[in-house]
This record gives structure tokens, C-alpha cells and sequence, in this order.
């Protein structure tokens, strides 16, 4: 599966558009991050336990985009974008959407 933030794959041609799709994940910070973040947060610097969650979170919302694309019979995901948001005071949200096409390569 290709999955690009572009509109068009060089070397490629999209030959069917199958529609919008996407991949969800809701993931909460846990009351030990929560501690171990905020006692960072007084000295500052990069609070490492959000970014490995929001990371992991990410790789989660492309899997579960890719696998929705799969599901539509796409062999590729183009203008894929990522989206998020804080859902409360401990959770987060994470959207990877883009549209699902299929794309065959041009012949040189």
C-alpha cells in the first residue's frame, strides 16, 4: 500500500477513486505519565512520555487508515494528513484520513 501526503505518485496514475478514508485512535495518558509529565514540565524540555504516546498513536491511526483502504480494495492512500485532539484532560484523539484510490504504474 502507497500512502502519500501528495496529490499524485510519480511514475503512477490514478485509474479509480474509491472515497475519503480514515483510521481513529483514542489513547489516555495514564495517571503515572500524567505525574512523571508534569514534574518535567517544571524544569522544561521535551516530555518524552507524550511524545512516544502521540507517536505510537500515530503509527496506530496509519494502520488502521491503511487497513479501511485495504477494505475498499485500494492499493494506495494519497493526500493522507494526520488530525488531532485532546478529548478531556487525559485523552487524545488521532486521525489519519486521506482518499483511497487504486494507481497503476505508467509504463516508461
Amino acid at each position: 500500500m502507497l500512502v502519500v501526503t501528495t496529490e499524485n505518485i510519480t511514475g503512477h496514475r490514478v485509474v479509480e477513486v474509491k472515497g475519503q478514508v480514515f483510521g481513529v485512535v483514542v489513547r489516555s495518558r495514564g495517571l503515572a505519565g500524567n505525574i512523571m509529565a508534569g514534574l518535567r514540565s517544571i524544569v522544561g524540555g521535551e516530555i518524552t512520555e507524550y511524545t512516544e504516546l502521540l507517536e505510537e498513536a500515530r503509527r496506530h491511526a496509519v494502520d488502521r487508515m491503511v487497513s479501511n483502504a485495504h477494505l475498499m480494495r485500494a492499493n494506495a492512500v494519497v493526500m493522507m494528513r494526520f488530525d488531532s485532539a485532546e478529548m478531556g484532560q487525559t485523552m487524545s484523539e488521532i486521525v489519519a484520513y486521506g482518499t483511497a484510490v487504486v494507481v497503476e504504474k505508467i509504463a516508461p
